[in-house]
């Protein structure tokens, strides 16, 4: 686990149209960084409320990108080509990242997807969780409610208290 309080890892990486995005024009926002893909069931469980938490802290001031780092020639539904199709069905606000390395993900010491590293404004770590108790086939509503917590005191120029913060849980980062 990274340690709370780490700085963002530098990145450049191409969007699901092509465009290269550089962590350095993230400056001055607190940041979201979401490490997700197309074809896990946890993700795909709270993708659409994922979209509309986006699009809410977006207007708010954070920065939100998300980034796929699984190995898109053995799981082909993760492949950046059809990544641009994820973004159009889901309506992700965000630029959607392809880590085809897998470097940047190492660098964050993501491990599943879902996973959450939210950012201060000096782009230090200050959570590192789980969306919320919602999983796929459970009766839990997804609510974002562990995330929206962190981001309202993050934006509020607070730090959220490391002691509530569970970790995410999902599928595995599909390492090469």
């Amino acid at each position: 686990m990274v340690e709370p309080g780490s700085p963002m890892p530098a990145f450049r990486l191409p969007d699901s149209a092509g465009r290269e995005l550089d962590s350095a024009e993230l400056d001055d926002n607190p940041v979201l960084v979401a490490f997700i893909c197309n074809h896990c069931p946890f993700v795909k469980h709270i993708a659409p409320a994922l979209a509309g938490f986006a699009r809410e802290y977006m207007d708010r001031g954070l920065a939100v990108v998300a980034i796929n780092s699984n190995d898109g020639s053995t799981y082909p539904d993760d492949s950046p080509a059809r990544m641009a199709d994820e973004v159009r069905r889901r309506d992700y606000p965000f630029p959607y990242l392809a880590d085809e390395t897998q470097e940047v993900a190492r660098a964050f010491g993501a491990a599943c997807t879902p996973d959450f590293f939210l950012y201060d404004r000096n782009h230090r770590l200050v959570y590192r969780g789980q969306f919320d108790d919602s999983r796929p086939g459970s009766d839990t509503p997804v609510t974002g409610a562990d995330l929206r917590a962190a981001c309202d005191t993050v934006l509020a120029g607070d730090t959220p208290d490391p002691e509530h913060q569970k970790p995410s849980l999902g599928c595995n980062i599909k390492w090469r």
